[in-house]
């Protein structure tokens, strides 16, 4: 049988995946525990009250309360990353303009010393692509702090952006050499259209991640767990 706790625990998940504001939750889960304490000193269990889904039962509530939402937030969102990437960006750029004549004499040593190549290349790109995603997390965490469950999306943002980034660029280098590595403007600007295309999918797919809703458990009623245990 859940307790009152745990139902209010379940109920604010599923609240702050609904995109109800931390006030408003706040205020939602006082009504209910004051419910359920009703309820439980006349008899009836919290499941009673709330039935076998907590999820649907906290969407309801907060819709019949009539409690402001968070929306997706889907353009702010990938707007507000591509803009700390590109302050990623610019630090990165920085950093590996200071940092380069120390890469050049910790690489370019005699032969007998060779470093192999792709740790010289993830080195190279590793930090400050680092930088990038790091700056577009920092930024959406400060700028989005407000909107629900923002620190789960940044999260996934910083796993989803670094893996997306690994599996374009051999696409972005295959179309580079289509064209034979070409700086015409429509293959350039073609190049970033697949990249920010990749990387909004990314934002995407973290945003639906966090705001998923937690699958409910299965409790058995106690009647069945009385009749499955062993004489």
């Amino acid at each position: 049988m859940e307790t009152i706790d745990s139902v209010l625990t379940a109920a604010d998940r599923a609240w702050q995946a609904y995109g109800v504001r931390s006030a408003d939750r706040a205020a939602l889960a006082a009504d209910l525990r004051a419910d359920l304490e009703a309820a439980v000193a006349e008899g009836a269990g919290p499941d009673q009250l709330i039935g076998p889904d907590v999820g649907d039962f906290a969407r309801r509530l907060a819709d019949e309360s009539g409690v402001p939402r968070s929306h997706p937030e889907y353009p702010r969102l990938l707007g507000t990353a591509l803009v700390g990437a590109a302050l990623g960006a610019t630090a990165g750029y920085a950093v590996f303009a200071l940092l380069y004549p120390l890469m050049i004499r910790m690489f370019d040593k005699p032969p007998a010393f060779d470093v192999p190549v792709q740790l010289t290349v993830g080195v190279f790109y590793g930090i400050p692509a680092a930088i990038v995603v790091l700056g577009a997390v920092i930024t959406v965490r400060v700028r989005m702090r407000e909107v629900a469950r923002i620190r789960q999306t940044a999260n996934a943002i910083a796993v989803l952006w670094p893996l997306t980034g690994l599996l374009i660029t051999p696409v972005v280098m295959a179309f580079g050499y289509a064209f034979d590595y070409s700086l015409a403007t429509t293959v350039v600007f073609s190049e970033i259209a697949i990249v920010l295309g990749a990387l909004a999918g990314a934002t995407y797919l973290a945003r639906r991640w966090a705001l998923r809703e937690p699958r409910p458990r299965t409790t058995v009623p106690p009647e069945n767990a009385a009749s499955t245990s062993p004489a």
